[in-house]
């Protein structure tokens, strides 16, 4: 009768962890292992769009369009409408978070600590999210790409365009802080080079025109990867074609509308990397606090129907903006 009653025990016991098992699956980060992706771009301009698309066409390349959802949504350049975003998908419990851009990164970092979140077209992590001798690596669930291209390598850009240049007028927004490390970082290969260098800050985009027609004092015009004024990019270029001033450019986007050249990343092949990444982690390959920054190699372009306005010739070794 004991060993009967040990034989049932047994059975139940075994039943028991069968139900337990079933009734709690593997985290495979979604139903099915489909997964849902929330992305918060800041603005609309071409360089963020291009990140975008990268972005997704990676993506749904590993993960196969029918396993993942992209929650695509655009701030349209304004703080508070990031904020409802982020908290959409934070509440909606995404299984990754895209920010691209500087505020959608800041916002998301505030919003969740358990979310995946991948930053791209971010300038420098270490400054967009406070972190004291940043050494690449973000740690905790965040992670991402960076639009930054060699600083000391654009200002020897401008002296070769430019060699007669004396003044240079840089041109960029206050409420960017990745811009102002751009100006200060710059400022000082500039320096370097033999030029003065002048700030003309502007706020919002309301200040824009005031602060490139007194930049048009200069003998050149510097503006570095600034979301905000690349939405503005065309009427940065109405003034400073009307002025024939050359205008160099951080990213390739604004020098496309307003600008001479630029040494400049592919922001879609940026976008790429980071859906790259994205893919790696949703897979369960990586683990996102061990990801370091990544970074895209950048290339040497010029606006040719800017350059021969402002009587620029270009040497070998520019690819022309198409």
């Amino acid at each position: 009768m004991k060993k009967l009653t040990a034989i049932i025990l047994t059975i139940t016991l075994l039943a028991l962890g069968a139900i337990s098992f079933v009734g709690c699956p593997a985290n495979d980060g979604g139903t099915d292992g489909k997964f849902t992706v929330g992305i918060c771009q800041l603005a609309q301009h071409d360089a963020l769009d291009a990140a975008t698309q990268g972005f997704m066409d990676a993506l749904t390349d590993k993960l196969g369009a029918e396993n993942v959802e992209f929650d695509l949504q655009n701030a349209s350049g304004d703080t508070n409408v990031c904020n409802t975003i982020i908290n959409k998908f934070v509440n909606k419990k995404v299984d990754l978070i895209m920010a691209n851009a500087t505020t959608a990164l800041q916002t998301a970092y505030n919003a969740t600590s358990t979310i995946p979140i991948l930053g791209t077209s971010v300038t420098e992590y270490g400054v967009a999210l406070g972190i004291s001798n940043f050494d690449g690596t973000v740690g905790g669930n965040v992670s991402g790409t960076s639009d930054l291209a060699p600083l000391d390598l654009q200002a020897a850009m401008i002296r070769e365009l430019a060699p007669d240049a004396k003044t240079v007028g840089i041109v960029y927004c206050t409420a960017e802080p990745n811009s102002k490390y751009q100006v200060t970082t710059i400022t000082a290969h500039l320096t370097k080079l033999g030029f003065t260098v002048k700030e003309f800050a502007f706020s919002d985009s309301n200040d824009v025109s005031a602060s490139v027609t007194a930049a048009c004092a200069c003998d050149v015009i510097y503006v570095p990867t600034d979301n905000t004024a690349a939405t503005c990019a065309h009427t940065i270029g109405n003034i400073v074609r009307e002025k024939k001033v050359p205008l160099f450019a951080g990213e390739e986007n604004i020098a496309k509308s307003c600008g001479v050249a630029s040494l400049s990343i592919n922001y879609y092949d940026l976008g790429v990397r980071t859906g790259e990444m994205a893919a790696k982690i949703l897979k369960g390959e990586a683990n996102i606090s061990d990801m370091p920054i990544e970074y895209a190699p950048a290339t040497k372009k010029y606006n040719k129907e800017m350059a021969e306005l402002c009587g620029i010739s270009v040497p070998s070794g520019y690819d022309e903006i198409k």
